[in-house]
């Protein structure tokens, strides 16, 4: 008799799940890992200061989508950028080249979904614990995310931020 396995169910409240500082900035509040989902995919909270940028850069083994909770975002998409206010959606599929633009004054809020979880040992070495009450997250380090993204793959970054 063979026995199927299936992921657990995963209920955290809004300040739940381990806390990350990404070293390409922002705090991350990791909400269901791969290793929970199964593998279908990671998702994590996101939360940037105002100003903070991404490099362009694309997932090659996975689709990425942005949820803004709160804020605002300058989302650029495969060459056309894209304003993007709580309550909307970006969503990146795989190799596609795209970076973003947190314009909101206040910062912003959002949920980072990627499907499948393939990113997670990327987003997991770019960063570390969180110390308690730093919402804006760490230090950035550029080095250690490309060093990271060398490493573990999930990410090839194509150059620096396309904004003006």
């Amino acid at each position: 008799m063979s026995s199927v396995t299936s992921p657990a169910s995963i209920v955290r409240a809004k300040e739940d799940g381990e806390r990350r500082s990404f070293f390409g900035g922002g705090l991350h509040i990791w909400k269901a890992t791969a290793e929970e989902t199964d593998g279908a995919f990671l998702l994590f909270e996101d939360r940037l200061d105002h100003g903070k940028v991404t490099p362009l850069h694309t997932h090659p083994d996975s689709d990425e989508t942005m949820i803004v909770l709160e804020g605002e975002i300058l989302m650029h998409l495969d060459g056309v950028e894209h304003t993007v206010v709580a309550g909307g959606v970006a969503v990146a599929p795989r190799g596609v080249p795209h970076a973003f633009k947190v314009v909101g004054p206040d910062g912003t809020r959002l949920l980072c979904l990627h499907t499948p979880g393939c990113c997670q040992a990327f987003y997991w070495d770019a960063s570390e614990p969180a110390d308690d009450g730093n919402e804006a997250g760490g230090t950035v380090d550029m080095s250690r995310v490309q060093a990271s993204a060398q490493k573990n793959g999930g990410i090839e970054i194509l150059g620096p931020p396309p904004f003006s």
